[in-house]
């Protein structure tokens, strides 16, 4: 259950001042475990093993969450032979969109498909992309996203890339 949720949510200052993060989420789960007490029943109580608090998602997590989800993205986009670049600035825009302190993380999956996913299998209907292989995603304005599709050449497998043909230089030169 949700319990303790608005507690959490309402919580100002919380986590400020000389205390630890671990002491103030001990301090939290005491607090919750007063809120499940005074919610349930101890007969109903007494049948629970256990109670789980989850700590609240940093932005970090966030930044992780985006990318695990965007991953699945970027395979399905690879089998059509395009490649997808988010901006920083993209990837903050879809977090801002799809968190919810209240509901955690799992609007940030809709976020995903509603500004990324959609317009892009949209596009992709329309032949957009057609003789692209990239397709580089930005914020447009508050509400929406831009995607540019550009056709990148990609380094033919005869051409060694110049770092890596210097180093094998260096080496050759270190062997004589």
């Amino acid at each position: 259950s949700n319990i303790g949720a608005e507690l959490i949510k309402n919580q100002s200052g919380f986590g400020f001042g000389k205390k630890t993060p671990e002491s103030n989420y001990e301090k939290m789960k005491e607090m919750l475990q007063k809120e499940v007490e005074h919610h349930f029943r101890p007969e109903f109580l007494n049948r629970v093993d256990d109670t789980i608090v989850f700590k609240a998602l940093t932005r970090e997590d966030l930044q992780t969450i985006v990318g695990y989800e965007l991953a699945k993205v970027f395979k399905r986009l690879t089998e059509h032979g395009l490649k997808l670049e988010l901006s920083d600035r993209a990837k903050e825009f879809l977090i801002d969109k799809g968190y919810n302190p209240e509901f955690g993380a799992r609007p940030l999956r809709r976020a995903i498909e509603h500004y990324i996913e959609d317009p892009l299998s949209e596009a992709m209907l329309r032949g957009e992309f057609k003789s692209k292989n990239l397709i580089k995603i930005d914020v447009q304005d508050e509400e929406h996203m831009k995607l540019e599709g550009l056709k990148v050449e990609e380094p033919s497998e005869e051409t060694e890339p110049v770092a890596q043909s210097q180093s094998n230089k260096v080496a050759d030169s270190e062997e004589n």
